[in-house]
């Protein structure tokens, strides 16, 4: 047994640079245990049997096997708060920047503060029904796209990441694709915070992902818009990052550009797991729209959504809820 701890304690020296204490401890004592046992085995039977000394075999071996019980527990709980960089971890995410989130009055995010409104009520059905498509299909990575500028994307995608963000249970992060025109930052309220570009760049070390406590919503913003934004995306590190985020969230939305004319929307679209095109009503004529879709991979692409549409109750997604003021902005 003593030879069994003797490996153990070697283990542990050669992992740690030195030995031990608490392996050393727990040597000796089954050492003691081992010694005890062969001085009883040369005894008199009737020594044996009197023997009741709290330093008795069975009492050395029973504190031998404390001890290491004790190292095992603590080697075990060392292990669960320090976990190896690459795993799903949820304190990873708990650490994560905290930031007040300060809407502006004129704001187009409707789930948040006008949630009896229709347009929100059309955000949660359009929820519903991604969680029906992931139960026969793998569906967590979401892109939301259109065919120009202009149409809405960015306003889709903040509400539909604040609606799945509802359900405490899972983890959603709102992620901006969008390196050129950069607006979530603005949007929520956060002012001017490193992000995506910074990271890609090389600028940071760490992804800048913050957490939206009053939301329930983990963001990664874009950052500063850069003057290569495609050769920051060709980098090399957007595919490892987006395989990491896999891990620790249950939802990615993701804020992409325009489909036309830039290359940027169909990288992303090779991450993602499935495409939302927006459209809207007065903005998107029927040949633009017609590119768009010929644009994206047919076997991701879950459905079109008509944005600024007054006919909210038959086909469309949600109604108007913008002044036409506003409808000139994306």
């Amino acid at each position: 047994m003593s030879n069994i701890f003797d490996a153990l304690q070697r283990a542990e020296s050669e992992s740690s640079g030195s030995e031990s204490p608490r392996f050393s401890l727990a040597t000796e004592l089954l050492q003691a245990a081992e010694q005890k046992m062969r001085e009883a085995d040369r005894a008199e039977p009737q020594t044996r049997v009197e023997s009741s000394s709290p330093t008795s075999a069975a009492e050395l071996l029973r504190a031998a096997d404390r001890k290491m019980r004790s190292i095992v527990n603590q080697s075990t709980r060392v292990e669960s708060v320090e976990p190896t960089p690459g795993t799903s971890s949820f304190d990873e995410l708990e650490r994560c920047p905290v930031l007040q989130v300060f809407i502006p009055a004129d704001t187009r995010l409707v789930v948040v503060g006008k949630e009896d409104s229709l347009a929100a009520e059309k955000f949660r059905f359009l929820g519903v029904r991604l969680r029906q498509l992931r139960q026969s299909r793998p569906l967590k990575k979401i892109l939301i796209t259109s065919s120009i500028p202009q149409e809405g994307k960015s306003t889709v995608a903040a509400n539909l990441a604040c609606t799945l963000a509802r359900r405490k249970q899972q983890k959603t992060l709102l992620l901006e694709g969008d390196l050129r025109r950069p607006t979530l930052a603005e949007r929520f309220g956060l002012g001017r915070i490193p992000g995506l570009c910074e990271w890609l760049s090389g600028q940071t070390e760490g992804i800048n992902l913050y957490r939206l406590e009053s939301l329930g919503l983990w963001v990664l913003p874009a950052g500063a818009a850069p003057q290569n934004p495609l050769e920051l995306m060709q980098s090399g590190k957007l595919a490892p990052l987006m395989t990491q985020l896999e891990t620790w969230f249950d939802w990615i939305v993701i804020d992409s550009p325009p489909v036309l004319p830039l290359a940027d929307a169909s990288m992303w679209s090779r991450l993602a797991d499935g495409i939302l095109l927006v459209t809207r009503k007065g903005t998107t004529e029927k040949r633009q729209l017609q590119r768009g879709l010929e644009a994206i991979e047919k076997s991701k692409l879950l459905g079109a959504l008509v944005n600024s549409s007054s006919n909210a109750a038959h086909t469309d997604y949600y109604q108007r809820y913008s002044s036409p003021a506003d409808q000139s902005k994306d």
